[in-house]
């Protein structure tokens, strides 16, 4: 389950000074007034000295060349305008290069499958030539991908992992037992996808000699059935979906050498899941990473890609469970960074290869705050790159520090919330950055964070905005019995703390999440600013269970998912209602997916608390929801009461105030079931409610005047009932 994002900008108090036009809800969505500019498709090149970006002009797509060092463009790579078609110019969706930086793979006509999965068509382009030559016509593909050496591709079609020798037009087969519903080979399982967020399941090995990659067996998965409507009769949809104490899929790893043409298991003992599989510095050595069911166990294995024989070399355990990272960097042939949060909080440490020295382990990184990303290892000047929450959890830096030590050095500038990426080199990055009430802020910096020059400033966006009514937000805090908990509010441009205002809270509040940082928001910023507009204050606080606070605050509510964040989100209601501004009579609550979950809850619990709630695509019983993310935090059903306890089916007839429940029937994640059981439960109970569903719609319930549909909606329920 992950947080929907969505990109468009928040504008600081100094732009709204000449604010005159109330915002609405087609300036939000139709079409959409308040996107900013953005750098498309950057790659850093080879060399780390030039990065390259798709764009369009006129029409066709074009890739450019720039200087990292004079921000110079440096020439045109690559356009469609090149490609003689018989019709309109080729629409080009994404590219990589070839390893020699000779040709381009280029994907078109991509079609989405699930989260992150699709397939596409295929193109290689010789920037020499110009000759375009498609991967393959028989089919479309997944994940194609250059091998190393360049003149390779790997890709899967039909649950079977192929290789194309793209300079003799040879094509093999490497697996052949591959069927829907059944094997998948090189690509995840819906469950692997949608959890541990990632979907190409094959790995190429440092030199191109070998390609290792994920068998699924999910033969004993039970299926889940959607009704897609539009037709006469609707087509029934069947995917694997393994439900929380249900059979997940048998997963294997293989390594297939494509000079014998022939494949080696990975032997690496009893487990649940594989996660995560990296190659080390050498075409020798495959780490693996395993996991039990329950999560709280994580092993590393090394694998001889020969023999396929695995030695593990470092376990990870937890009271708790353990969140899987894609931050494993290995440091020449005998060490590799770690990130852990064995003390406490999330930090870096070095450690020795061979198992027989685990006490050479170095905490690189140490401190009550936590690192949130890693962006690698620059081996020359012996530095790790990555992101933190050092200064607050609200905030996130860039920083590096010496694989020998010392005091991390910060890179980024400016406050808020900052990313970086980095050159192939690490001699330059890229920072993005945006803060609450300012608009994303993108420049260009050397290694020690020295400033080069702005990429983009928003300017043209800030101007625009002035003609809309905008109130700032502004952080907070909300004391509770449990502690001081952080929050932001959105009052009304014209506030008058002699008035009463109503208050809606947004709460998204799952594991490790963050609605109450400061950084950027997406469309909803502006529909809580048209709602400010109409006399309502906004407010969002994270509850206990989320993000960038250490471990004890983040697993508070392991095995009872929903009592400690509902009663966090419930006191910090009436700490609300205890402000001489704040109608207590009228605090309403909203949230999709986990917040739709947390927002029907809340409306149950906190039934003299709360006036209205929305519940968009929510999860009403976790029994019903998928193995990985909600064993990690509840265990199975059949070892947990917490499933029924703090499920809000089994609080319905408490219901006293206003629900609206919204579901897209085509909902492959959080499955329409769930709304139809809350429906059911509260039918039984005799409890009025307002329902709207989507026909066919997915969990973010969009495509078409979906979103327009959607929000208007909202904002008339909101107006009548809060």
């Amino acid at each position: 389950m992950k947080r929907i994002l969505l990109a468009v900008c928040l504008l600081a108090p100094t732009f709204f000074s000449n604010a005159q036009k109330e915002i609405s809800l087609h300036d939000i969505w139709e079409p959409p007034a308040f996107y900013g500019d953005r750098l498309g498709g950057l790659r850093s090149m080879n060399d780390g000295l030039y990065y390259t970006t798709m764009e369009e002009d006129r029409g066709f797509t074009t890739i450019q060349k720039w200087s990292y060092k004079t921000g110079k463009e440096e020439g045109k790579i690559f356009s469609t305008s090149e490609i003689k078609t018989d019709g309109a110019p080729l629409k080009v969706e994404g590219y990589q290069f070839s390893a020699d930086e000779k040709k381009l793979l280029l994907r078109t006509e991509t079609e989405n499958i699930f989260r992150y999965s699709t397939r596409e068509s295929n193109y290689v382009f010789d920037l020499k030539s110009k000759k375009l030559t498609p991967l393959e016509t028989e089919a479309k593909q997944r994940y194609a991908t250059f091998s190393p050496t360049g003149n390779q591709v790997a890709f899967v079609r039909n649950n079977n992992l192929f290789v194309k020798d793209v300079e003799k037009n040879e094509l093999v087969q490497v697996t052949k037992d591959g069927e829907k519903n059944k094997i998948i080979n090189g690509a995840t399982d819906w469950v692997y996808e949608e959890e541990f967020a990632f979907d190409k399941a094959f790995f190429w090995s440092p030199k191109g000699n070998k390609i290792a990659y994920y068998k699924f067996d999910e033969s004993g998965v039970r299926e889940f059935n959607m009704p897609k409507y539009g037709g006469l009769y609707p087509e029934d949809v069947r995917f694997k979906y393994p439900k929380a104490g249900e059979e997940n899929a048998k997963v294997k790893i293989f390594i297939y050498d494509l000079s014998s043409g022939k494949s080696v298991e990975a032997k690496v003992g009893e487990y649940e899941y594989i996660p995560r599989v990296k190659w080390s510095n050498s075409e020798d050595g495959l780490c693996v990473t395993t996991m039990n069911r329950l999560q709280n166990e994580l092993n590393l294995f090394m694998v001889n890609s020969k023999t396929g024989e695995g030695k593990s070399f470092f376990q990870e355990q937890s009271d708790t469970y353990i969140e899987v990272n894609n931050f494993l960097t290995f440091v020449g042939d005998d060490q590799y960074i770690w990130l852990s949060e064995r003390s406490g909080y999330n930090h870096l440490y070095l450690r020795n290869l061979k198992p027989s020295t685990p006490s050479t382990a170095i905490q690189l990184t140490s401190g009550n705050w936590e690192v949130t990303d890693v962006y690698g290892f620059e081996k020359k000047g012996g530095m790790i790159y990555f992101q933190a929450a050092k200064e607050s959890p609200l905030q996130r830096e860039i920083y590096r520090v010496s694989i020998k030590g010392g005091e991390p050095q910060k890179l980024s500038i400016k406050p808020g919330t900052n990313r970086a990426v980095f050159s192939k080199s690490f001699k330059y990055f890229i920072n993005y950055v945006s803060s609450l009430n300012e608009p994303s802020f993108v420049s260009l910096h050397q290694a020690d964070g020295k400033s080069i020059r702005t990429l983009i400033d928003n300017e043209p966006l800030k101007k625009r905005v002035k003609a809309f009514e905008i109130s700032p937000a502004q952080f907070f805090t909300v004391k509770t019995e449990a502690g001081d908990l952080g929050a932001w509010m959105i009052k009304p441009k014209d506030f008058d703390a002699k008035k009463k205002y109503p208050v809606l809270m947004y709460v998204y509040g799952g594991p490790g999440s963050q609605t109450v940082k400061d950084s950027w928001g997406g469309p909803n910023y502006f529909w809580y600013q048209m709602l400010a507009s109409k006399g309502y204050i906004v407010v969002s606080v994270d509850n206990r269970g989320t993000g960038a606070r250490g471990y004890n605050f983040r697993t508070a509510t392991y095995r009872q998912l929903g009592r400690l964040e509902s009663q966090d989100q419930i006191d910090a209601a009436k700490f609300l209602g205890g402000l001489d501004y704040v109608d207590a009579d009228r605090i309403g609550i909203w949230g999709w997916s986990y917040g739709g979950y947390m927002s029907s809850l809340c409306l149950f619990k906190g039934a003299d608390v709360f006036k209205t709630a929305i519940a968009v695509a929510p999860v009403t019983n976790w029994k019903f929801y998928d193995s990985i993310y909600t064993e990690r935090y509840m265990a199975t059903p059949q070892e947990n009461s917490g499933y029924e306890e703090n499920s809000p089916i089994s609080h319905v007839g408490k219901l006293k105030g206003n629900l609206l429940l919204v579901h897209g029937t085509g909902d492959d994640n959080v499955h329409f079931q769930n709304s139809v059981e809350m429906v059911s439960a509260l039918q039984n109970a005799g409890k009025q409610f307002d329902l709207m569903m989507y026909p066919n719609k997915t969990h973010g319930i969009g495509g078409g005047g979906t979103r327009l549909h959607l929000y208007t909606m909202m904002t008339e329920f909101l107006l009548e009932n809060l």
